[in-house]
């Protein structure tokens, strides 16, 4: 009689007894029966001893006894994808480096502190103010080391649970990073500026659809008055190898253009749907005529954005890489071909993006 066994390897300590759950069990998350074998203390297996009744191809997951204590990826989210496996196999070795609790993917004890600096920050090249928010790590008043610091647009998008367009969930993304020792850096959130973001997050320049903005004033802001002040209040690494900048969507384009405009004082840019169609030929320019820029470049785009994104994402990255040999620049492009344009998206790839972008150890 044939038998198949699947084996699970999850490595973080853990007290809670494992179950095997899917389509051969209708989905129970915690039944007795399909509760895994304990072989030590980070390996478990079960074993049908039977497969006989079994679907041809068995899709499963791993819990911790509910759908709140679902098995993670390396990044804190849920799999989007079900594991699969022939019955006909005879065995299956699986590993899992993460789980919900309680429902939660991280800690609260990691949670950054969240500094409101000011509600009316002066924006003096625009005339206007802002609020601006520092996401310190959940250490830093513990501590008397310096940080590097990425500074992000869209502040109401980024922590807030409550935000009408959805929320990157970024204090718990820097709670999960922080966990594992991977997020050593300060977040500067900018608010956008309402009815008025498109003109102050368009550059310059004249484009096809959206006329020139004010993107040089904003980036000048940022970087004439916004960074000397976190550099003077926080304990930052204010050198430019160790300041990033980044956004989503027009927020990703004025990022770019910051960079572009200041190369010497950013070389992280974190670049999520970036809205390069407001004017196609920016991403290019930046690289043909900036190269004084040098650092790590992380490109992330969703393959159900829109048609021609992922297209342009493909053409920054192979002209990246075709000067990538004559200077200090890198590059990672991470497309998901389910991925849509949204928060909950950009918030997802956050903790790849920061990790490999703040390693300074490579």
């Amino acid at each position: 009689m044939q038998k198949l066994t699947i084996k699970l390897h999850t490595p973080m300590e853990d007290d809670r007894p494992v179950y095997i759950t899917g389509n051969f069990n209708n989905w129970a998350p915690a039944d007795p029966s399909w509760r895994m074998h304990q072989d030590d203390a980070r390996n478990f297996s079960f074993t049908f001893d039977n497969i006989e009744g079994l679907p041809d191809e068995i899709e499963y997951k791993f819990t911790r006894g509910s759908w709140n204590d679902v098995e993670l990826d390396d990044y804190g989210n849920e799999p989007p994808h079900n594991r699969m496996i022939s019955r006909y196999e005879r065995c299956a070795e699986d590993e899992i480096r993460n789980w919900r609790r309680d429902g939660k993917f991280h800690n609260d004890r990691f949670l950054p502190v969240i500094n409101i600096i000011s509600e009316q920050f002066e924006i003096p090249q625009l005339i206007k103010t802002r609020r601006i928010t520092a996401l310190l790590p959940w250490n830093y008043y513990e501590t008397d080391k310096h940080f590097p610091v990425i500074y992000l647009q869209d502040g109401q998008n980024l922590f807030d649970d409550f935000a009408p367009f959805g929320s990157w969930g970024l204090a718990k993304r820097l709670a999960f990073l922080a966990e594992r020792g991977k997020a050593e850096f300060i977040v500067i959130a900018i608010d956008h500026a309402e009815s008025e973001r498109i003109a102050e997050f368009t550059p310059t320049l004249p484009t096809s659809v959206l006329g020139s903005g004010d993107g040089e004033k904003y980036a000048r802001f940022m970087a004439e008055t916004l960074k000397p002040y976190i550099d003077s209040h926080y304990r930052t690494r204010p050198e430019r190898e160790f300041t990033g900048i980044g956004g989503s969507s027009m927020g990703g384009l004025i990022s770019i253009y910051a960079a572009m405009l200041h190369p010497e004082k950013y070389s992280r840019l974190m670049l999520f749907s970036p809205s390069f169609w407001v004017t196609p030929n920016l991403p290019i320019r930046f690289i043909d005529e900036v190269p004084q820029f040098e650092g790590r470049i992380y490109i992330y785009g969703g393959g159900r954005e829109s048609e021609m994104l992922v297209g342009r994402l493909q053409a920054f990255y192979d002209k990246i890489n075709t000067v990538n040999h004559e200077r200090n620049l890198q590059v990672r492009l991470s497309i998901n071909p389910m991925g849509r344009h949204s928060e909950l998206e950009w918030g997802r790839e956050f903790p790849m993006a920061a990790e490999w972008l703040f390693d300074f150890e490579e």
